[in-house]
């Protein structure tokens, strides 16, 4: 049994800075997840797929954030732990869980988070650069803007800042 949720991608472009996360009709799709109580979005062109975790083999000599490799459907993907990645506690994984797939410098990467919880539309001008305060966090590098929804904040990431070069390199294997 397949336990993925196929998401098409509907925009594209790559997103870096401010002045780069908007398309052409200034507006992006994202990927709400969870990390504890804190909600962050990855641009939904960057997502393959969300799967539920099953059975990921360990392998040894990589960063502590890796959880090992899975094969999806034929194709080997890198998990990462994202607590792990941003410096946060880890958590034991419930059904709630989910590993989120992206395409990313020619790497199959699934993101390990808590949650995923729904597709959301940014327009620019909900979208400002990161605030001072989150600036000084450690995992600040990893963060790229924060949208303003209805509901709250949303920190959305930036997937190539998530590994170095090496780090990229050792997770191709």
């Amino acid at each position: 049994m397949d336990h993925a949720v196929s998401i098409n991608p509907l925009l594209g472009g790559k997103m870096s800075y401010h002045s780069q996360i908007v398309n052409v009709d200034n507006t992006i799709q994202v990927i709400v997840f969870s990390l504890g109580e804190e909600r962050y979005g990855v641009e939904i062109s960057q997502v393959k797929e969300i799967i539920l975790p099953t059975q990921i083999t360990r392998i040894p000599n990589v960063p502590g954030f890796v959880e090992g490799v899975l094969n999806l459907r034929g194709q080997i993907a890198t998990i990462i732990n994202l607590r792990k990645r941003l410096g946060k506690e880890s958590k034991k994984n419930d059904e709630n869980t989910r590993i989120i797939v992206v395409e990313y410098n020619n790497a199959t990467i699934g993101m390990m988070v808590d949650s995923v919880s729904e597709v959301k539309y940014l327009s620019s001008q909900n979208i400002e650069e990161i605030p001072r305060f989150l600036a000084l966090r450690d995992d600040s590098k990893f963060l790229k803007g924060v949208g303003k929804l209805e509901d709250g904040l949303l920190t959305l990431m930036d997937l190539k800042e998530l590994f170095s070069e090496d780090e990229l390199k050792e997770i191709k294997g």
